[in-house]
Parts: structure tokens; sequence; C-alpha cells
């Protein structure tokens, strides 16, 4: 499923046209974007949990080479899915 599709989803569930329904998920990822750029976190119940968590410095291969380089230690996104969401897939 991409954006359109999720777009066109929500427009049928909630009775919105699909450009307010593309506008109210640009709204929600702004705001899990903005909680994540602040070092927050967002917690839907049910659902599950994005947060930031950094990623330590180490030492990887270029596949090119095979020459060994440093990887710089970063932030990155996480995702951890909640207990109703792991029992929908299973």
């Amino acid at each position: 499923m991409n954006r359109a599709d999720l777009a066109a989803h929500v427009a049928q569930e909630t009775g919105l046209s699909k450009a307010q329904a593309d506008e109210a998920i640009s709204a929600a990822l702004g705001a899990i974007k903005d909680s994540l750029k602040g070092g927050g976190s967002v917690t839907l119940i049910g659902f599950g949990t994005f947060s930031v968590t950094n990623r330590a410095a180490r030492t990887g291969r270029n596949p090119a080479t095979g020459k060994a380089i440093k990887i710089k230690a970063k932030k990155v996104a996480k995702f951890t899915p909640g207990k109703a969401l792991k029992e929908a897939v299973a």
C-alpha cells in the first residue's frame, strides 16, 4: 500500500474526500516527525511506538573494493509494534 492507497482507504472509511484524507495523513506524519526531531517518542496504544535511538559507530566494508571504512554514529528512527498489531499480523 502506498500513500495514495492509504489516503483512498482513509477517505472511504471516514467519508472525507481523498484530498482531505491526504491532508490528515500529512498532519499526522508531520506531528510524528516533529516529536522525533525533538528527541521525543510517539505511542499509539495497540499500534506501536515511534522513537529515536542512537546507532553506535562501527566499521563497515566498501562493497566495491572490500576496503574497511568507518561508519559514524548517528540517530535513527525506530518503530516498535504494539501487542494488538503483533496479534493482527500473526
